[in-house]
């Protein structure tokens, strides 16, 4: 597929600090890659970079084609961007911010359907300055989707959201991709990058550790799993439910036991505790399957870089 994002060797230096340490970096056209790191890790430099807010000391970038160096007018046509703080007049009412925004652009989308679109139809006569901070996030929202973007830059787009704001927000993304649209998404919250994103990225001190999708990064996907059920009163012990020779932990849960199993191997696991299960007509109560989560798989990636 065509290259949205295309990023070789991106080294960025404050001096002595070596903020960003040789980065490559690919986003696919119409796919969302959220960039995950730590603060300080450097995942906003990378992002400020390809906005062309920051130069690089090294690499080579192209973000739809042009390079943000020395070609940002024309990329930022086709560019929408939800920075973590943004400058908004205070006193111009939320549909005078649209309009205004509009006119910078050759081909905008009409700001009263971007209004509705981002939840600020009751507040579009409102003055920026009574906005409260999530709807200011909507508002910051709305500005990077008025020019009608091909890609789209969001850092920390949901901040100050509550849950069901954050969700509203997660759909308009969703229909956003589902025109073909690209995403470039940091965020620190795991549920958002497991929803939205196509792949993910994980950054730790200025380099990329592991990258893939959601469900696999990490080797999610085949890493030990972690069944969990209550042993039955009927069972005299684990070992006749066929787990003698596995690694367990036993923990109290209201009188009774929870059995926790380690294995690489949860099916048959699975297929001897139901068989048994199944054979005496008993239900094991809270019977489930886990593997590591993103959050877990994040914090292992990253753990070195808070020592």
């Amino acid at each position: 597929m065509e290259l949205a994002v295309s990023v070789s060797g991106l080294r960025k230096d404050f001096g002595a600090v070596k903020a960003v340490r040789g980065v490559d970096l690919e986003v696919q056209t119409g796919e969302v890659l959220a960039l995950l790191g730590p603060n300080g890790a450097g995942k906003t430099t990378i992002v400020e970079i390809l906005e062309g807010y920051q130069t690089a000391s090294a690499g080579k970038i192209a973000v739809l084609g042009h390079d943000p160096r020395h070609d940002r007018r024309r990329m930022l046509e086709r560019v929408g961007i939800v920075l973590q703080e943004t400058a908004v007049e205070q006193f111009l009412t939320v549909r005078e911010v649209l309009r205004r925004r509009a006119s910078y652009y050759p081909h905008p989308r009409d700001p009263d359907a971007v209004i509705d679109l981002v939840g600020l139809g009751e507040k579009s006569g409102a003055r920026v300055r009574t906005l409260s901070g999530g709807l200011q996030r909507r508002l910051d929202l709305g500005l990077a989707l008025i020019g009608d973007p091909e890609l789209l830059f969001l850092d920390e787009p949901t901040t100050g959201f509550d849950p069901n704001a954050r969700r509203e927000a997660w759909d308009i993304v969703r229909s956003l991709t589902g025109e073909g649209r690209t995403v470039l998404l940091t965020t620190h919250y795991m549920d958002e990058a497991q929803v939205l994103a196509d792949r993910v990225a994980v950054i730790a001190k200025g380099v990329i550790v592991a990258s893939g999708t959601p469900d696999s990064i990490g080797g999610r996907d085949t890493g030990t799993a972690k069944v969990r059920f209550v042993l039955p009163e009927q069972a005299a012990s684990t070992a006749e439910l066929g787990l003698a020779d596995t690694h367990l932990s036993v923990s109290p849960i209201d009188g009774r036991r929870m059995i926790e199993v380690d294995t690489d191997s949860p099916t048959p696991l699975l297929h001897r505790l139901t068989s048994w299960a199944v054979a005496h007509d008993i239900e094991l109560e809270g019977l489930e399957v886990a593997r590591p989560s993103l959050e877990d798989v994040y914090l292992s990636l990253t753990a070195e870089d808070k020592a």
